[in-house]
């Protein structure tokens, strides 16, 4: 039987968190490394909204949604507990608020919008988090579980549009969990780098 199909682009938050839950419950998939400007018909065929990650079932069945592919592979195996740590406050107030900062602070020219009003009200959510994580080295507890993988990419994400500012912030906690993910082995493993697929070559 052919392994499950998950197309995915590399540097979007939304497939870094799903790969890395697929890894972690050590399910295999093929994946097809996805150019958004060039998007493969045969993802769009699966899945009309056109956005990463999609994962196609050996049933054809399609998850499409970066959460639901994380929970169908942790429901398979779950190694690490992953889904005691499923905290939906914390995960909408990052898909939800955080994002839309985010977007505007890092995309300002394409939002029309103010980059140091969005980032400070990011930057509210980010002290929240820097306070939990003073009193465990996780968002959950002592070891990393969905909230964590599933915050992480974006909080990279934040950081990375001006490095410099983020790591003079006083967010200690959060700043050492941040590095301390992006550091781990499985954030190495599932950042290689693919080739873009072509049906053709498949």
């Amino acid at each position: 039987m052919a392994d499950p199909v998950l197309y995915s682009f590399r540097r979007c938050p939304y497939a870094m968190r799903a790969r890395m839950a697929l890894a972690i419950s050590g399910t295999k998939v093929e994946t097809r490394e996805v150019v958004l400007r060039d998007k493969p018909q045969a993802m769009l065929d699966v899945s009309a909204k056109g956005t990463v990650p999609v994962l196609v079932l050996e049933d054809r069945t399609v998850i499409d949604e970066s959460i639901d592919v994380m929970r169908w592979a942790l429901e398979r195996n779950d190694p690490e507990n992953w889904r005691d740590g499923d905290d939906a406050e914390l995960l909408a107030a990052i898909d939800g608020p955080f994002k839309h900062h985010l977007d505007r602070y890092k995309y300002s020219t394409r939002h029309d919008s103010d980059p140091q009003e969005h980032r400070a009200a990011a930057y509210e959510i980010l002290e929240q988090m820097d306070a939990r994580l003073a009193q465990s080295s996780f968002l959950c507890g002592d070891t990393r579980t969905l909230i964590d993988i599933a915050t992480f990419p974006f909080i990279r994400q934040f950081a990375n549009a001006d490095r410099a500012w983020f790591d003079a912030q006083p967010i200690p906690h959060l700043q050492t969990w941040l590095k301390g993910l992006i550091d781990s082995e499985l954030f190495a493993r599932i950042m290689v780098k693919r080739d873009q697929w072509k049906p053709e070559a498949a």
